[in-house]
């Protein structure tokens, strides 16, 4: 199952009684200052979903699958890593197929 943004809207506009116009800017706004914080290369943290950082990956040298004769250099370059909260580790993990 993929819950797109538009899920999203429709859930909380449904369950809150809100326009899905007011919910759908409130969704937006929301992710826009998350993106606007990891842009300046901070950090979001929300208490039991989980921590957005920014990390800057290596230069690293990598191979064509095609030429793996051929070395290609990976230049570093700055990345999202997500570390999931308590609350949503422990949701995730409910989906362990038992042995």
């Amino acid at each position: 199952m993929t819950l797109t943004k538009r899920d999203l809207v429709v859930r909380i506009s449904e369950e809150t009684g809100l326009i899905q116009i007011q919910v759908f800017d409130v969704v937006q706004k929301t992710l826009n200052y998350i993106t606007e914080a990891l842009a300046q290369g901070g950090k979001v943290e929300l208490r039991n979903f989980g921590v957005f950082d920014v990390k800057i990956r290596k230069a690293r040298v990598g191979r064509n699958p095609n030429k793996p004769d051929v070395d290609v250099p990976i230049p570093a370059r700055a990345t999202v890593k997500f570390k999931a909260g308590k609350e949503m580790r422990a949701e995730v993990l409910k989906l362990t197929p038992k042995s």
